[in-house]
Formats: structure tokens, sequence, C-alpha cells
């Protein structure tokens, strides 16, 4: 717990920093202390990202990120020092209970990124990414060693700078990070509608409600938090302060848009937004528009260069651009097969299945799906159904029914991909709160509510739990639950304890777990680590292997196709 609250005093340090110079170039005129923070995490990924393309993000890279710090503190240190009087300031007018329950959250949020790991996928490919960008950077035909290294996000390009591994080896929590931004945005949006009654605030202020289920993302650097996150954030700037400060708004939206298809691309769907204000806005906005275009352009290109890199094409996953391909890239049947079984598994059917079930057939398979997965996607369909109502009731603004169409079309984009609960969580909570704010505004009620949702994050946190009527994965069963011998260090980054082997594939030597329950899992092994299952199922179906493309393993990998007899 300690030394991670030191290394998020270095966060905040750095974040902060880059935020204000991030926010003097774009032109936000932000005085927002979490505002400052994302955009600092935005700026330090852009950076990173380009250090990435020509090296690995390690101590090299820190050094120029601390001569960059001092030079920031030394030119601008008044302006720098008024974001954190104004963040004390602010912390100051909060009410009493309002300081008592952020307070609880913090230290509630620390000691669950101190537990093991809980999220599966930091086991298949998040520790891995991140292992890759901290020693190599970006690697050629990575994507071929394991393909779900493809997916790389914008938010393990952000951890590889704030994992520190050159320091220490178990800092894996910017996930929790960004939610305790989260939190404290929500405590002063909240703290605000005590003043001004504006629902908007009221919304955003309950969003800790929802802690005992984020609780269980931010021990592994899940890029669903930020998700999670930025999307209230975008959300809370778009209903209430987009026609006050029109420019400085829309800019703001414009990073936050970029900032969370950077970190995951199933919400590409958040495009759509700045696109309409500025067609709104355009007598405006067409005046001061070249900074947000430069912005995204340089995302664009960051994008298409790292997926060019690692995967050898500009999007992955996709069926398209496989005319833009370099010779490493990974095999169209595997990129196929692989796009095709991330739509399955949205329904939890196989292929053959999928093809000859009708669309009203994967509607009523994908709604009566077991535990988590189908509670929430009737949730998200009840929503759907009752929430016109309501705003038509309760607050029938544009800026809202736009949100509630965007919710729709990513609901019809993710049925088209793969409707997994996971990728809509932002809109489901969104307009949960919303609906429970046309009926609940009173102080007591809404203070009630909040420190009872700390109650089951708490005993979440503390007491062995069995998720076995919630979830359908086996590694997941048990939560991670905070020990004493993690007061001071943090879990290590994986729940694994398996040990490696050594293999040869042709120019290829990597390592193997010995016991893995998870068929795409590697855990913390050294590099180039890869289950040998994988190896062998690629070779068996799809007649192709990994090997190095030099001797040198940074020069990275390409697609062998073997014969029958190898």
């Amino acid at each position: 717990m300690l030394l991670i609250l030191l290394s998020w005093i270095y966060i905040v340090f750095t974040t902060i920093n880059f935020g204000f110079i991030f926010d003097k170039i774009i032109g936000t005129k932000n005085n927002n202390f979490v505002i400052a923070a994302i955009s600092g995490l935005f700026f330090t990924t852009i950076l990173a990202s380009i250090w990435a393309i020509f090296g690995r993000i390690n101590f090299e890279f820190h050094l120029v990120l601390l001569f960059l710090n001092i030079l920031l503190v030394v030119k601008y240190k008044h302006s720098i020092i008024n974001i954190y009087k104004q963040f004390l300031l602010d912390f100051k007018k909060l009410e009493k209970v309002s300081k008592v329950i952020l307070i609880l959250i913090t230290i509630l949020i620390i000691a669950q990124c101190s537990t093991a790991p809980f999220v599966i996928d930091n086991e298949s490919y998040y520790i891995q990414t991140i292992k890759w960008l901290n020693e190599y950077g970006f690697v050629k035909g990575i994507a071929n060693l394991h393909i779900y290294l493809g997916q790389t996000s914008g938010w393990h390009i952000t951890q590889s700078i704030f994992n520190f591994s050159f320091l220490y080896k178990n800092f894996n929590d910017l996930s929790g990070f960004c939610l305790l931004l989260g939190s404290l945005f929500s405590i002063q949006k909240l703290n605000a509608f005590y003043q001004n009654k504006n629902q908007n605030y009221l919304i955003i202020g309950l969003l800790p409600i929802f802690n005992v289920f984020l609780f269980q993302f931010i021990s592994a650097p899940s890029p669903d938090i930020p998700v999670y996150v930025f999307s209230f954030v975008l959300f809370f700037h778009l209903l209430d302060n987009f026609k006050k400060n029109i420019f400085e708004s829309f800019n703001l939206v414009v990073i936050l848009v970029l900032f969370l298809i950077y970190i995951k691309n199933t919400t590409i769907v958040f495009a759509v937004i700045p696109v309409i204000l500025f067609v709104l806005n355009f007598r405006l906005l067409s005046k001061k528009v070249m900074a947000p275009i430069l912005l995204s352009i340089i995302l664009l290109s960051l994008y298409v260069i790292k997926n060019m890199i690692i995967c050898g094409g500009p999007v992955f996953p996709s069926k398209f651009f496989t005319n833009i391909e370099t010779s490493y890239a990974i095999p169209e049947t595997i990129g196929s097969a692989y796009y095709d079984s991330i739509k399955h598994y949205g329904y939890f059917v196989n292929e053959q299945q999928y093809n000859t079930m009708s669309i009203k057939d994967l509607f009523l398979k994908w709604l009566q799906l077991p535990k988590l997965n189908g509670l929430f996607d009737k949730v998200i369909v009840i929503i759907m159904f009752i929430t016109p109502f309501l705003i038509y009731k309760f607050q029938n603004k544009k800026s809202l029914w736009g949100l509630y169409f965007v919710m729709i079309f990513q609901m019809f984009l993710l049925f088209v991909t793969s409707p997994q609960y996971r990728f809509f969580m932002n809109f489901v909570m969104f307009f949960s709160l919303f609906c429970l704010t046309c009926f609940i505004q009173n102080k007591r009620a809404i203070y009630s509510l909040l420190l009872l949702s700390l109650i089951p994050t708490f005993i979440v946190l503390f007491f062995p739990l069995n998720l076995n009527q919630f979830s359908n994965h086996k590694f997941m069963m048990k939560i991670s639950n905070f020990s004493i011998d993690n007061f001071i260090f943090p879990y290590k980054n994986t729940k694994s304890d398996t040990d490696f082997k050594t293999i040869r594939l042709g120019n290829l030597i990597y390592h193997s777990p010995i016991e893995n329950e998870v068929f795409w899992s590697n855990g913390d092994g050294d590099l180039p680590c890869v289950n040998k299952d994988q190896i062998d199922y690629y070779k068996k179906y799809y007649k192709t292997i990994p090997q190095m493309r030099t001797n040198d393993i940074k020069d990275g990998f390409y697609p062998k196709k073997v014969q029958k007899d190898e």
C-alpha cells in the first residue's frame, strides 16, 4: 500500500505538470485538478507512444521525463502551484460527510490495488504487453507470437510509463489511480449539487455507488476503468459545460474522445460526438479548430503506426485493409478467425451456431446468458426502454437525448461485433444513475446510498468470496482479498505461481508456463513468453509458427508456414 501511495504522489506530480503545459498548448483553459491529471496522462501517453516506435519505455524515457518535469516546474512554478492550491481549496469546501467518503474510498482503492490481480486478461496479455513495451518498445509482428498482444492499448502504454519497472517490478495499478481521479471528480460534483441543484452534477456524483463492481478491475491495468471514468467526465462536460465555454469545452471533448478511442477501440462511437458538436457550432468553432484537428491527426497516425508495427496492418482486429500489410503481418486466416471468435464470444456460441442463428435468435441468446453476462444484458435492455420516458418527463434536453442515441448507436455496433457487457457498462452506469436521480435527490438519502455502497466493497476486499454464482470463468472464481503482508509492498503482478520451461522452435527460443489453467495465459514469464499449447494449436490448425525475423529479438517475429512433415 505505502509503495503504491508513494508512486502515485510522483504520478500526480508528473501528470499535473504535463497536464498544465498540454492545456496551454491546446487551450482548454482548465482549472480542475482531475482534468489536469487526465490531460497529463494523455500527453505523456502521446510522448511514450512516439518513443516506443524507436525504443523501450524504460529509465531512458524517465530521464527525459524528469528533465521536462524540472523544466516545467522552474518555468511555471506559480501557475502549477495554483492548481494544487485550488485543489486544497476545493477539498476544504467539501462537506464533512463527503470528505469522510472520499478518504474511505481512497484507502479502499489503495488497499485493493495492493492485492493479487483479479482480471483474467492480466494473465493473458496485460503483463506481457507492458513488459514488451518496457524492454523493447513496439516490436514488429509481436502479435504473431501471441495474438492478444496485437490489442496493445493506449492504457498499457500509459501503464508502461508509470510502473517504474527499472526500480520495482510490482507496480501494476494505474487503473486504481484512474478510479481515484474519478472518485474525486464525482465527490466534487456531488458537493456542487447541494448548492446548484443541477441533476447532472448528482448523476456524476453517484458514480462511487458502483465501486463494488469497479474495484474488481483496479488491481490490474484494465483499459475498462479509464473508459468508465473518462466517459463520465466526458458526459458531464457535454451536459453541463459545453454552451458556457464553447471553445475550451470542445477542445476538452476532443481530448477525452481521442484518449478513449486510443485506450479501447470499442469506444469508436464517441467519435461522432465532436463531429456533431462541430457541425452544430460551425460558425464559432471553425475559427479555432486547428489544434483539435492536428491532435486528431497525431493520434490517428500513432494508432496506425502502432498497429502496422505490432500487427503488420493498420487496424486490429479487422477483416479490412488486408491490402495494406507488411511482410510480417498476421496471416489473414488467423486474423479472420480471431475477429470471428470475438464476435461469437459475445453470444457464447461457436461459429457454426452463429452462422445458423437469426438476428432474433442471437438477441434472445444474448439476453438469456447466465450469471453476470445475462444480468447486465437484461439491465441494458430495461434502461434503453425506460430512459426515453424519464428524459421526456424530468430533463427534456437535446444534450441528454444526444447521449441516449449515442448509446443506441454503441449497442448497434456491439451487436454487429461483440456485445460483451464490459463494453457498454459506461452507459449502463450513467443512465442507471440518471434514472435513480429522477426520484432520489434528498441529501440524507444520497449520503446513505454512498455509505451503504462502501459496505459490500469493504466485504469483498477483506473477506473471501466465491464467484461461482456470478462468473463463468474458473480463473475468476476467487476474489483477491487484502492481506496485511501487502501493507507496504503490493502483491506481485500475477496470481500465477507457475514455473516456466524453455523451448526451442526453429530459430525461436521461448518460455512456456508449466502449469496453466487458461489456454491464453502466460503470466509473468521472461520474454519471449507464450503457452506451448497455443504454438501447437496454430501449428496444427493453421500450419503457422512464429519465428524471429533476425537474431535480434527487437526486430520482431514473422509467421512461417510449416509443411506437414515439420
